[in-house]
């Protein structure tokens, strides 16, 4: 099937491209002491991630119970949930998961820390854990330095096993490159390195101290003590994240199909915001001169076109670069990997 022939609206992969990103990525943490572990969220694919653990990563991080689940069907055997988990159900079935694979999840207090524990003595099963460190993104983790000392040693005593720290610093992720992004960076592993320090000098050791992410994973490879970057964006690329990451090429479009060309004035698509998330910014058109993005409501796309002519009619069809490439894969079932104008391949997704 080519190109063309797909049904709208889809999500296209540039196998080339992408490829040059996965080879590009996996060439650099074979330079480096710290690991590679993905992020599944970004792809959602299970043969993107076999392909990654192929290319030489460790295993993948997901942000989900249902995502790491998905992981162990398609054959996965080490996956860090970079998340916490709280409710019941949830912590019963990440023990019976933890029975079966290598399944690492975060906490950042004791009472998640005290649940994990009981379902994993009701299942006779040690649960592995990393304590969630907060290191400026102020989302979840505990504090560094003597709280996150108390709450690993409270892991310990309550019969899990403790393997590491977590620092996740996504609000750099986005910086631009320079000596401002640089301190940026420092200020997060530096309280990362310190708790890692006082652990180690009361006889804890930290196996792991995982971080991320794409717009980072050169800064924190580079720091003594980073076992592991939970890189994701990197092997698809979108505007948003290419921004301040040029060395990895765009591959994700959308593909979609003109529907309506009215009083020379615009032209609608019929992808809308339930194919194509607009949360960081509108998409820009691939390779389309004459027309400008306006706006996106549910089921529609309405572009403006520059001047009364334009070579695009009802029913042809044309891509956008996707701008956020998380939000938007979210919302689909399958991606077609395109080759020279063909569909060589099919990604079907996890939802």
């Amino acid at each position: 099937m080519i190109k063309q022939e797909i049904e709208t609206p889809a999500l296209l992969v540039d196998l080339d491209r992408m490829e040059a990103n996965l080879e590009r990525m996996a060439a650099f943490f074979r330079s480096v002491p710290a690991k590679l572990r993905p992020h599944f969220k970004n792809h959602r694919s299970p043969e993107l991630a076999a392909r990654q653990l192929d290319a030489g990563a460790i295993g993948i991080t997901c942000s989900t119970l249902h995502e790491a689940e998905y992981l162990v069907q398609h054959g996965v055997r080490s996956i860090l949930l970079a998340n916490e988990i709280a409710d019941p159900a949830k912590i019963r079935r990440f023990a019976e998961l933890a029975r079966q694979v290598e399944v690492i999840v975060c906490v950042d207090n004791d009472k998640a820390a005290a649940d994990l524990a009981r379902a994993g003595r009701d299942r006779q099963t040690q649960l592995s854990l990393l304590v969630d460190v907060d290191v400026g993104q102020h989302r979840c983790g505990v504090q560094p330095g003597e709280p996150t000392v108390r709450l690993a040693h409270s892991v310990v005593e309550k019969g899990l096993r403790f393997r590491g720290l977590m620092g996740y610093a996504g609000h750099v992720s986005h910086q631009p490159p320079g000596p401002a992004k640089d301190e940026a960076v420092a200020a997060t592993v530096r309280p990362l390195m310190e708790t890692k320090a006082c652990l180690e000098l009361e006889g804890v050791p930290v196996e792991i101290v995982s971080a991320g992410a794409t717009g980072v994973y050169s800064s924190y490879s580079s720091w003594p003590g980073v076992t592991e970057v939970q890189a994701g964006s990197y092997l698809l690329m979108d505007t948003n994240y290419r921004q301040t990451c040029t060395e990895f090429d765009l591959a994700l479009t959308m593909l979609a199909t003109v529907i309506s060309k009215t009083d020379g004035q615009r032209v609608v698509v019929d992808a809308g915001l339930k194919a194509l998330s607009c949360e960081r910014g509108l998409p820009i058109l691939k390779d389309m001169d004459g027309l400008t993005v306006n706006r996106f409501n549910a089921e529609h796309g309405i572009l403006d076109l520059q001047g009364l002519l334009s070579p695009v009619q009802i029913g042809d069809k044309i891509e956008f670069w996707v701008r956020y490439s998380d939000a938007t894969i979210n919302l689909h079932e399958r991606m077609y990997g395109i080759r020279n104008g063909q569909v060589e391949e099919v990604f079907h997704l996890c939802r």
